[in-house]
C-alpha cells in the first residue's frame, strides 16, 4: 500500500511475550542526524538477541514501546547528513546499527559504522554478515588472540556466528574443531572445519586437547567441559554467560563474556573477505517483512536449529 511521505511499514512489539506479539504498524520514518545516513532497507536478518529481548529476558535493551527490533540492514542510501562525506544516495550499504530498529522499510545509522555492500553480494546475503560475522571476528581476533597455526574451538558452528568463525578462524591459518549434528557435517566441512564432532554421539571434552581458543556460544555444561581442552595459557571465549573464574584458574587460562561492538573498520574488512570469496554467508531462510513472516523466523530462530541465518526481505 502506498503511505505518506513521513511513514514507513515496520513489525514492532507493543508488550513483551511470544511471537504473536510481533506486529505490522506504521511508524515515523525515522530523521537523519548530522552524521548518520537514512537507508531504505533491502533485507535485514533475525539474530537470537531478537526472541530474547522479545521475550523480555534482556529489558534493559528495550528503551519503549512500540520497539522496532532487528539488528542487521542492508540496503541504499537515500541521505546523508551534512557531516557525511563517505556515502551518497544510491549507495549500496550495510550495517549493525547501534540501536534496534531494522524491521522496517527505513533506518538512520551513523555513518562511522557502515561498509560498503561488494558487489558479489546480494542485499540478502549482505544483510546475514554484520551482527553475527563482528561478532565472530571480536571473539576470535580481539579477544581470543587467534593466531595462524593455533587450534581453536567452535561450538554450534553450523549456526550464525559459528559459520562465520568456522571461515575466519581458517582465513586466519588456525586448525578448525566443531561442534553440531550429524546432519550438518557436510556443510561445516565445506566451511573448512578439520575435525568435525556430532555433539549427539561423540564428547568433544573427552577427544580433543591441547586447544588454544574456544569459542562458547552454549554456556551451561558445555561451557564447564570447554575448560578440560584448553592448554595452559589459552582462552576461553563466551558469547551467553560468564565463565566460573575457579575453573578457568584451575586451568590456568582466560575466560570472559563479551558483548559484540559495531565497528565500521571491521566491517569493511569482512566485506573485502567476502568480496575475496573468502567468507560467504550461509542462509537457512528467506521471509518477507511482515507479521506472519517474522513470526515464523522468530519460532525458527527459538528452535536453535538454524543453518546459518535467517534473512527477512523487505519489499
Amino acid at each position: 500500500m502506498e503511505r505518506l511521505g513521513s511513514l514507513m511499514k515496520a513489525i514492532v512489539i507493543e508488550k513483551f511475550g511470544g511471537a504473536e506479539q510481533l506486529k505490522e504498524k506504521e511508524m515515523p520514518k525515522p530523521a537523519c542526524g548530522v552524521n548518520q545516513v537514512l537507508i531504505r532497507i533491502h533485507a535485514t536478518s533475525v539474530n537470537p538477541v531478537d526472541f530474547k529481548v522479545r521475550q523480555g529476558h534482556m529489558k534493559d535493551a528495550a528503551d519503549s514501546f512500540p520497539l522496532i527490533l532487528g539488528g542487521d540492514v542492508a540496503g541504499t542510501v537515500t541521505d546523508a547528513g551534512s557531516n557525511v562525506a563517505r556515502f551518497r544516495a544510491g549507495d549500496r550499504i550495510f550495517a549493525r546499527p547501534r540501536h534496534f530498529g531494522t524491521y522496517a522499510e527505513y533506518v538512520a545509522v551513523d555513518a562511522d559504522i557502515i561498509a560498503r555492500i561488494p558487489e558479489n553480494l546480494s542485499f540478502e546475503e549482505a544483510a546475514a554478515i554484520p551482527l553475527a560475522a563482528m561478532t565472530a571476528w571480536q571473539a576470535l581476533v580481539d579477544h581470543g588472540r587467534l593466531a595462524k597455526g593455533q587450534k581453536v574451538l567452535i561450538h554450534a558452528g553450523a549456526g550464525g556466528v559459528g559459520t562465520f568463525a568456522i571461515q575466519i578462524a581458517k582465513y586466519l591459518g588456525a586448525e578448525v574443531a566443531s561442534t553440531a549434528s550429524e546432519s550438518n557435517e557436510e556443510l561445516l566441512r565445506s566451511l573448512g572445519v578439520d575435525h568435525f564432532i556430532n555433539y549427539k554421539k561423540e564428547d568433544f571434552s573427552e577427544i580433543l586437547s591441547g586447544y588454544d581458543v574456544v569459542l562458547d556460544t552454549m554456556g551451561g555444561d558445555i561451557q564447564r567441559n570447554s575448560f578440560k581442552v584448553l592448554k595452559a595459557g589459552g582462552h576461553l571465549v563466551s558469547l551467553v554467560e560468564q565463565p566460573d573464574e575457579t575453573l578457568a584458574k584451575e586451568a590456568g587460562v582466560t575466560a570472559n563474556v563479551f558483548m559484540m561492538e559495531p565497528k565500521g573498520d571491521q566491517l569493511d574488512q569482512l566485506a573485502e573477505l567476502a568480496a575475496e570469496g573468502k567468507l560467504r554467508p550461509i542462509i537457512d531462510e528467506t521471509y518477507p517483512l511482515s507479521e506472519q513472516g517474522l513470526r515464523e523466523a522468530h519460532e525458527k530462530s527459538e528452535t536453535h536449529h538454524t543453518r546459518g541465518k535467517l534473512v527477512i526481505r523487505v519489499e
